[in-house]
């Protein structure tokens, strides 16, 4: 058991006692000082009032007590800022030491025979050799295209690394999230992409029932999987899977491919009817190769999103882009809103998030911030963190928007006749269509005037090999250290600088503190009632004169009673 602390608590008895002894201790002290003679220290009486005159008398004594205040002052910060300076150079010199001392070790790790580093799961060129793998070692590819703008999702480098590889390679479009768009809309996108790729209508389950989602829904009876758990579309791939590798006469590799959030991990949970991939709604949750037995056949290759090029539009990037809204910068973030906000029909935007007319995409922010509660200090509507919202709302699966296929058929470059037939060859279209046309009626969709229009930007350009994505980085290294060097120069040629202003104006100050110190008490003075009125003068010009010139030109920057640290 534990010790219970002693109470403070006192009897009156003891507390009056105490009381008593600090009085009593008090009366001695003040007898043994009275018997010393101990007094108080006798105040200055200043100047006498008799005195002639007494008020210029003053009036020079307070401005030769402010000088020498504003004089330390300027010491003090002088002093502070060549701290400051010299401390800057010293971590700037450490750090090009450690730098130094790190380049070393690697060099001579690689001279050893360690050529290799291990990448970092997170990186683009990570990303990009998982691809690569899973390209190598799949014999059907699946491109999975988010239906809502199904051109934007095509990548035009990998569909012609897949048509080009010179094997038995195929290449499937599977159009996921055909619950979000309207029924016409998905046939005539059936329509136009069955011209060059089999393409297969499918309706993924976003979230699995497994062993965690049954102990949640134990706890919490209110659960509800019956949306989330529905899928559409698997027989139909599932079949044409298999009847390929029948026409193969052995076990095939399917690959699944596609930009960020398109739905390659859940389309392989809804092929094996169990959550066997990790989902979530961010962006590059899937970081490497994953491999899911379907059956003895059949093996599902799970991969990395493509890497979308920079030289794309904002729409492209802010829709296809792996990175982040949480983690990336504003003013990224903000043009992609732009950019969407831009391509969509204005009515039906007002229409979707129940706001007046805006003129621009900000005031639209700033309606959207006011009516969702989102304010900063003051009332001011926070457009960032709105922006952000938005643009997980567009990449995610709550909004229902389409796009129209283009008006004529025109296929790119890589895909002539010869290649169209060779990716058709050993699937069964007639079934095919037959089944898409199934998974479409079987549906729910929604009508054109609940979603919003959107106007796609085409194909989007992705980074598939390792080689480009490292000559980005080594380019940007490159400009970075250059900066940094021309950087530190610029600071060593203040520092140098600052340093000669500065012995300059100590010795002005310390001139300045002679002159005042040299200045006699006041004295006897003549009472000549004749040279008074011009002494007075010439005294108030000489002083207003050397006060004027011993003031230096930054003096209302450097002399600020109110700050005593910088």
């Amino acid at each position: 058991a534990e010790l219970r602390k002693a109470s403070k608590r006192l009897s009156c008895h003891k507390r009056y006692k105490i009381q008593k002894k600090i009085r009593e201790h008090h009366r001695k002290v003040r007898k043994e000082a009275k018997k010393r003679g101990h007094k108080k220290p006798k105040k200055d009486p200043g100047i006498p009032s008799a005195a002639p005159f007494k008020e210029e008398l003053l009036r020079e004594a307070e401005q030769r007590k402010q000088r020498l205040e504003e004089l330390k002052q300027k010491q003090k910060l002088n002093r502070q800022k060549e701290h400051e300076k010299k401390r800057k150079l010293e971590a700037k010199k450490n750090a090009a030491t450690v730098k130094e001392k790190a380049e070393g070790k690697e060099s001579s790790s690689k001279s050893k025979g360690k050529t290799k580093k291990p990448l970092n799961k997170n990186s683009k060129k990570s990303f990009c050799r998982e691809l690569m793998k899973v390209l190598e070692a799949s014999d059907v590819v699946l491109e999975v295209l988010d239906a809502r703008d199904p051109m934007g999702c095509r990548c035009p480098q990998l569909e012609q690394a897949v048509t080009s590889s010179g094997g038995s390679k195929k290449l499937l479009l599977v159009l996921n999230k055909i619950d979000l768009v309207p029924k016409d809309n998905i046939e005539k996108w059936l329509n136009y992409l069955k011209k060059e790729f089999p393409t297969v209508a499918f309706k993924s389950a976003t979230m699995m029932k497994d062993k965690t989602m049954e102990q949640v829904t134990k706890r919490h009876a209110r659960v509800d999987f019956s949306e989330t758990s529905q899928y559409f579309g698997s027989k139909c791939l599932l079949k044409l899977l298999q009847g390929y590798g029948k026409t193969q006469d052995r076990a095939i590799q399917v690959g699944v491919v596609g930009f960020p959030n398109v739905g390659k991990s859940s389309i392989i949970n809804s092929l094996k009817g169990k959550r066997a991939c990790n989902v979530g709604l961010t962006r590059g949750v899937t970081k490497s190769m994953q491999t899911v037995h379907l059956d003895k056949q059949t093996k599902m290759l799970d991969s990395p999103s493509i890497i979308a090029d920079p030289s794309n539009s904002p729409l492209a990037l802010a829709l296809r882009s792996i990175i982040d809204p949480e983690g990336s910068d504003s003013a990224d973030v903000l043009e992609g809103v732009n950019a969407i906000i831009n391509h969509c029909s204005k009515q039906q935007v007002m229409m979707h998030y129940n706001i007046p007319d805006f003129r621009d995409p900000e005031e639209f922010l700033s309606l959207l911030a006011q009516k969702r509660g989102m304010l900063k200090k003051g009332g001011v509507p926070d457009i960032e963190n709105m922006a952000k919202l938005v643009l997980c709302d567009w990449t995610g699966a709550r909004i229902k928007y389409y796009s129209q296929p283009p008006g004529f058929q025109k296929p790119p470059p890589y895909l002539t006749e010869q290649k169209i037939a060779e990716m058709q060859e050993g699937f069964n279209l007639n079934n095919l269509e037959q089944e898409n046309s199934n998974t479409v009626q079987a549906l729910k969709h929604p009508s054109p005037a609940s979603s919003i229009a959107f106007q796609s930007a085409g194909m989007t350009n992705g980074t598939i090999e390792e080689n480009k994505v490292i000559e980005e980085g080594s380019e940007r290294g490159n400009m970075e250290t250059s900066k940094e060097e021309e950087e530190e120069e610029e600071e060593e040629e203040e520092f140098t600088e600052s340093d000669n202003d500065e012995d300059d104006v100590e010795e002005e100050d310390d001139d300045d503190i002679r002159e005042v110190t040299r200045k006699a008490k006041p004295g006897k003075r003549q009472t000549n009632p004749a040279n008074s009125k011009e002494q007075r003068a010439g005294n108030e010009r000489s002083r207003s004169l050397s006060f004027s010139l011993d003031k230096p030109a930054d003096e209302d920057d450097a002399y600020d009673f109110n700050t005593d640290y910088v």
